[in-house]
């Protein structure tokens, strides 16, 4: 099984992008997790490029998300929200509407890391409802990484125990949810 991560946050030494690294350290046997690594080139969302031929960042995440079994994200939390860069890739992944779209029917997991008390919980919520409106098959799960600082090494490394067992048991769900489909198909 291949899982898509893709992380919302475009900084180098982004906790984000450092959670999913770790995730694909965990990943359970037979589940594979590749990252994203184009958002920061994605352009907003417009009606009038999204033709047959869009703009090839656009063709490129459209193909990865159909392509992969499930997706893993992984958003920040910027003034109480999620980024707009993360919502470029819901909107884009989204259209054409219904089943053609590349996340019609995906499981999805969300998790977000910050330097706040809160571990971009509301940036969470707002993303899994957006999937959610996309059509996608979105996990009741949440994994708050609050005072992410704290929770890395220097090097990007989680290194908090609790974390890394919760981030590997949402793997595992998110492949029991890509069979539990397969099977009901």
């Amino acid at each position: 099984m291949r899982v898509l991560a893709i992380s919302g946050s475009l900084r180098a030494a982004s906790h984000n992008t450092a959670l999913l690294r770790a995730a694909a350290e965990l990943a359970p046997e037979g589940v594979e997790v590749e990252l994203y690594d184009g958002l920061g080139r994605l352009p907003p969302y417009n009606e009038d490029h999204d033709t047959d031929d869009p703009p090839a960042e656009v063709a490129r995440v459209r193909q990865a998300i159909a392509s992969a079994d499930a997706i893993l994200f992984s958003t920040p939390e910027y003034n109480g929200t999620l980024p707009g860069q993360i919502k470029q890739a819901v909107d884009w992944g989204s259209r054409p509407r219904g089943d053609a779209a590349s996340l019609w029917g995906k499981p999805v997991a969300v998790v977000g890391a910050s330097v706040t008390d809160y571990g971009a919980i509301w940036a969470q919520d707002h993303l899994r409802k957006a999937l959610g409106l996309a059509g996608a098959r979105v996990l009741d799960i949440e994994l708050p990484v609050a005072k992410a600082d704290e929770r890395f090494d220097a090097d990007g490394v989680l290194v908090d125990l609790e974390i890394r067992d919760r981030l590997a048991e949402i793997l595992g769900d998110l492949a029991r949810q890509r069979e539990q489909l397969k099977s009901a198909a």
